[in-house]
């Protein structure tokens, strides 16, 4: 959470940055304070303390005290060590899990309520009105954007997945004002996806990020047509193919799949059981 506001200070406005300074500066102290304490050490008015609380991501004061608090209060019980090339297997399974769930509990404290309603509520109108909901993702990525396509379909919505930079600048420029486009990137840095992205902003498109705070992807989404669900985890991609950052993207798609399902209310769950039947029938067919 404090990375995340640490990647982002410098998009905020001069009265916001002194918010977030605060914040930095001792976030144990600014989770137990009041409004008004808190405007007064920031040299600001209660409603910037509020606004900047948004511009971060969170519902409001309250929601973004609840999260710094578990942020720092709680802390993670899982700590990750570096694999030693004398590790026994039994230390790999322990540090390499350890390492995932500690990630996973991270995110848990630092997800933004506030973002997750705006994707949501887009992706559901999207799907209501017949919308298209693309996901955009290259090399590891890609298999996340795959996923997600494979989740979403089954909701009966018009959905695709693009892993091919091709494929995605072809796709951006067909999508149209009320179409989706869902981009996953760990780095942020995808040329393919800072090219996509740039098209379907001008298309008019609402664009959904899951990728790293402070990334040149993550600059995208300033507008009102725009949302970024930061899922910031370092990772020596030089060294090993990222993992625990797609664990955490394959998260956040499985939140977005599970609300969307949800708001798109009982009209989906037919569907849902006939899709259920036939792969049953399927199954025991294949065995017979």
């Amino acid at each position: 959470m404090l990375e995340r506001i640490r990647a982002s200070i410098t998009a905020l406005p001069p009265a916001e940055q002194r918010v977030a300074k605060l914040v930095l500066a001792d976030a144990r102290s600014f989770a137990s304070l009041p409004v008004g304490e808190l405007a007064e050490r920031a040299h600001v008015s209660k409603p910037t303390v509020v606004r900047f609380c948004r511009s971060v991501g969170y519902d409001g004061l309250a929601d973004f005290k609840r999260k710094l608090a578990g942020s720092v209060n709680e802390g993670v019980p899982f700590v990750h060590r570096a694999v030693d090339e004398d590790d026994k297997p039994a230390d790999i399974i322990v540090k390499v899990i350890d390492n995932a769930v500690s990630a996973l509990l991270k995110y848990r404290n630092m997800a933004a309520g506030n973002a997750f309603e705006r994707a949501i509520t887009a992706l559901v109108e999207a799907g209501r009105s017949g919308r298209r909901i693309e996901f955009y993702g290259v090399g590891n990525s890609g298999v996340v954007a795959q996923d997600a396509q494979l989740k979403f379909f089954r909701l009966g919505v018009n959905t695709i997945a693009c892993s091919d930079g091709h494929v995605q600048v072809m796709s951006a420029t067909m999508l149209k004002p009320g179409d989706c486009a869902v981009l996953i990137s760990n780095s942020g840095r995808s040329r393919d996806l800072l090219d996509a992205a740039e098209i379907a902003r001008k298309k008019g498109a609402t664009m959904i990020f899951i990728t790293t705070s402070g990334s040149p992807l993550a600059q995208f989404a300033q507008g009102n047509h725009q949302v970024l669900l930061a899922a910031d985890h370092r990772e020596d991609a030089e060294r090993y193919s990222p993992m625990v950052s797609r664990l955490l993207h394959l998260t956040v798609i499985d939140i977005l799949t599970t609300a969307v399902a949800l708001r798109l209310g009982p009209a989906l769950r037919p569907v849902l059981q006939e899709i259920k039947r036939n792969l049953r029938s399927k199954r025991y067919a294949d065995t017979a």
